[in-house]
């Protein structure tokens, strides 16, 4: 499987090696205009040939498999609570897989609480806005009161 690399703003991309680990930033003004993502081909200064899919997005998502529960803050007071695991990261927001598929609602808040996998197992407690729902998978975005995270915004660098 080809690892992806990101486009940046400025329509470039670090390409790393997985033989070696060289890093190589590369203008790709010439794909950042597609759509769709699109498989290319390197080749390391060591010799080492491999694929990348690059993609543009607006944020890096990071994936993980991180377990938790999360708690449904009904509007009429009341809380549910459930299983999940955060399948995907980025700074704006999560990708829950629930253990049981839910009716949510754009725009319904939920409370997520997960241990991050880093050297610290961080915890993490923060309050989410239903974005998407397809089937067991939820879209969510950090509510605004929730601001900006260093554990989070460390988490995605390493």
């Amino acid at each position: 499987m080809a690892q992806k690399v990101f486009i940046t703003s400025k329509n470039t991309a670090t390409f790393v090696c997985p033989e070696c680990g060289n890093s190589t930033i590369t203008d790709v003004t010439k794909y950042a205009a597609l759509s769709s993502a699109v498989n290319v081909k390197c080749k390391c200064n060591c010799g080492n040939h491999f694929t990348v899919t690059l993609e543009k997005r607006r944020q890096y998502r990071k994936t993980t498999d991180l377990p938790g529960y999360y708690y449904h803050l009904m509007p009429n007071g009341e809380t549910d609570k459930g299983i999940m695991r955060v399948v995907d990261i980025s700074s704006n927001g999560l990708k829950l897989k629930l253990n049981v598929e839910r009716k949510f609602k754009g725009g319904e808040k939920l409370r997520v609480e997960f241990h991050l996998d880093d050297k610290r197992h961080t915890f993490i407690d923060k309050e989410v806005i239903v974005r998407n729902v397809h089937k067991n998978l939820v879209g969510t975005a950090f509510a605004p009161n929730q601001g900006d995270d260093p554990a989070l915004g460390f988490y995605l660098m390493s």
